[in-house]
């Protein structure tokens, strides 16, 4: 057995267009497996796809409001019917409103819940059937240092990270008996468009990120390539509810 060979998998990716969902694909098809980029942005999507594909991935994009239900079925659907199966979902799509909690209204806190939390469940929910189909799965959720962490500007956001641990536990002990493994990674402060807006947004946030974390840098995209590779391969067969920090050592400096 290849503890890291992904030849003949197939993985679909939310949000895979770009960040660490980017990241996360060219690991993925450096060891060999099939992308699905999935996406609102048509443009951006294919832009991945032929990034990929320019390094010798095999990959392709499927178009995905992750708000839908019906979108995220299809996705799965599609993603089967091209390919005819399905070894690996990855729970990445997300997004973030900064406010003070007292300035959130209703419709917000759903946009948020629902772009981060709720589609992570649909997207598992569909892809269930298909994976128990073919003998077995990986799902891979990507919470935050949120998910341990509160901050005064991401109340929402906080509350779909801290629930997105709580999901992935939960069903990891539900499809066990599938060969379903379901893990969580935890991403401290990247570099991608979300947190360059978020450094616009909030003061001194660069410095502070900085000096909490030991490496002493922002994380990059590609940090999250072998992650991914180990927890959407044979190697991690024995490793299911489980939260990885990929962080610089932030959620370990005091």
């Amino acid at each position: 057995m290849q503890l890291f060979d992904l030849s003949g998998r197939v993985a679909v990716i939310t949000g895979g267009n770009g960040g660490i969902g980017l990241g996360m694909a060219k690991g993925l098809a450096a060891a060999g497996a099939t992308i699905v980029v999935a996406g609102r942005d048509a443009a951006k999507s294919q832009s991945a796809v032929d990034e990929l594909a320019a390094a010798g991935g095999k990959a392709s994009a499927i178009p995905v409001d992750v708000l839908q239900e019906a979108s995220c079925r299809a996705l799965i659907d599609q993603t089967v019917t091209a390919h005819g199966r399905l070894d690996i979902l990855v729970n990445n799509a997300g997004m973030s409103i900064r406010k003070q909690p007292e300035q959130y209204t209703l419709a917000e806190w759903h946009t948020v819940l629902d772009s981060n939390l709720t589609s992570a469940f649909l997207c598992s929910h569909a892809a269930y059937a298909a994976m128990k189909q073919v003998g077995g799965g990986k799902i891979i959720n990507i919470g935050s240092m949120m998910s341990i962490f509160g901050a005064p500007f991401a109340t929402a956001y906080a509350a779909s990270k801290g629930g997105m641990v709580q999901m992935t536990k939960s069903m990891a002990t539900a499809w066990a008996k599938d060969n379903i493994q379901v893990n969580a990674i935890l991403p401290g402060w990247i570099d991608t468009a979300l947190t360059r807006r978020a450094r616009e947004q909030v003061a001194g946030l660069h410095e502070s990120v900085l000096k909490r974390t030991p490496a002493a840098r922002w994380g990059a995209p590609d940090d999250f390539a072998g992650i991914a590779v180990f927890l959407a391969a044979p190697a991690s067969d024995f490793v299911t509810g489980a939260t990885v920090a990929v962080d610089g050592g932030y959620s370990s400096q005091a």
